[in-house]
Formats: structure tokens, sequence, C-alpha cells
């Protein structure tokens, strides 16, 4: 019989475009304008005992949005972890703005997990309008999610908190996107359960101070309470993570160059 802990995963945080920095009062409400935030752009590999590598969004390709001096294509930083496209078993989206859904066709071979109601609204309403996600959106990503759904890879996760492989559940009700969704990884164990917020947090000054996004948040008092419900679902709050937080890499132990390991 098989000794492998079939509900536990190595984390990894890997900042893909570099630092830059941005003013604090950007980033959340009541930080001031005299301060500023150093932030990035990051994705998470889980590596399973069972044998699985799960990406938890898929950054972007498109650089001329937002081009960082040191961006490095999120398959190719992978390789760092002698990782390949095709050794990603699922990918895991968030939400689908454009910084965290753009490269999903990196991953031909993968699986793809998304919320339902997201997918919904991405491909539906959210182009009828001028909504405040819009400015976030690409149409070529709609393509290609609609895509990967003909494909068959598409995976609809409707709900909350709802375990989708073993030790790895699911929440909703941050309301950043119309139904964007953040990780509890670990969450049978009893001190090493982290949290990958993703943009459900964007920066420790949110999480830290229940401070909301000051404009790219759809309901800023549910964005708080989901914030206070984070906290209640793991031993250490400091396994909380950010998802544009650049101090991610100065609190957790280097693996090698723009790559940590989040946990106890």
């Amino acid at each position: 019989m098989s000794s492998q802990n079939k509900d536990n995963y190595q984390v990894f945080a890997l900042n893909y475009t570099g630092n830059a920095y941005n003013a604090a009062n950007n980033w959340a409400v009541g930080a001031s304008e005299h301060d500023s935030i150093q932030y990035c752009a990051m994705v998470w590999l889980l590596k399973g005992e069972n044998g699985k590598n799960i990406l938890v969004d898929a950054g972007y390709i498109d650089t001329l949005k937002k081009p960082f001096k040191s961006f490095i294509r999120p398959d190719l930083l992978l390789k760092r972890m002698n990782l390949n496209p095709s050794d990603i078993s699922d990918l895991i989206i968030t939400h689908p703005d454009w910084d965290h859904i753009d490269g999903i066709n990196l991953f031909p071979y993968s699986k793809v997990w998304m919320q339902e109601d997201d997918f919904n609204y991405f491909v539906g309403r959210n182009w009828q309008s001028d909504s405040l996600e819009r400015r976030f959106n690409s149409k070529n990503d709609v393509r290609n999610i609609i895509e990967i759904n003909l494909q068959g890879r598409l995976k609809l996760i409707k709900g909350d908190n709802i375990e989708i492989f073993p030790g790895i559940r699911i929440y909703t009700g941050s309301k950043h996107s119309f139904e964007n969704q953040y990780l509890l990884v670990n969450s049978n164990s009893k001190d090493n359960r982290i949290l990958i917020a993703s943009d459900g947090v964007w920066v420790y000054y949110n999480i830290d101070n229940l401070a909301p996004i000051p404009w790219a948040v759809l309901d800023q008092v549910a964005y708080v309470e989901a914030m206070k419900r984070m906290k209640t679902l793991v031993t250490d709050p400091k396994l909380i993570i950010p998802g544009h937080d650049a101090a991610v890499f100065d609190r957790f132990p280097e693996i090698t160059d723009r790559i940590v390991m989040i946990g106890k």
C-alpha cells in the first residue's frame, strides 16, 4: 500500500514579472499617498504527493499591456522547477483578469478549473456594457477559454467551500470579480493550511488592516468580509498569501531566483 499523503502539497510562489512600486493608497483604502508598496505579479505551483502539479493562475504573455523590464514568461519560469507545460496536470483560474488568464494557452494539456458564475459573466454580460471588469479583460482571453471549453478541458465549479481535490478547497465571496475564488491548500492539515488569496487580497496592507482595494472591486463590504473569513480558515495568518505583494518573496525561503516555498 502506498504511504503517500494524497492531500498534502508543497506550495511555491513564482514571481514572473519582477517588481515595481506604486502609491500605497492605490492599493488599499486608508493607506497613505506618501507611502509606496512594492508589487509584482505571481502564479503559484502546488506539487502534490499524489503526483499532481497544479498551477494556480496562468499569468500573462501580452507584455505590451503591462511591461516589466524583468518579465519572464510563466512557463519558462517553471523550468527552474524542472517542469514543462505538459507536466502541469491542472490549472486553477482564480478569476479572468488578463494578468491571471492571458497565459492559459501556455498549458495546452491541463484541465482548467474556474467558477461557473465567473465564466458565464466573463464570456457574456461583461462585454455588453462598460463594466469595471471589462477594463481588466481581453477578448482574446474570452476566445481562449471558450476554445478550452470546446476541447472538454474546462471544469466549472459551482459554489463556495467545495473540495475540488483532496486537501484543496475553493471559496468565493470577495467580489473582486463577478465571482472570483481563493484556495485553501492542505485544508486537512492542523498547522500548515495555506490560503492562496490571489486578488482576494492584493497586498499585505489589505489583510493586515482589513482595508479593501479602493477601485478594482465590485463590492468593498464583501471584500472585507471575505478577508475576515480567510483569517478563520488558517491557524497562522502569515500563511494568507496576497496576489501582488512582492514582500511574499522576502517572507519565505528562496528555492531559486524569483521562486519561494510557502509553508511552515
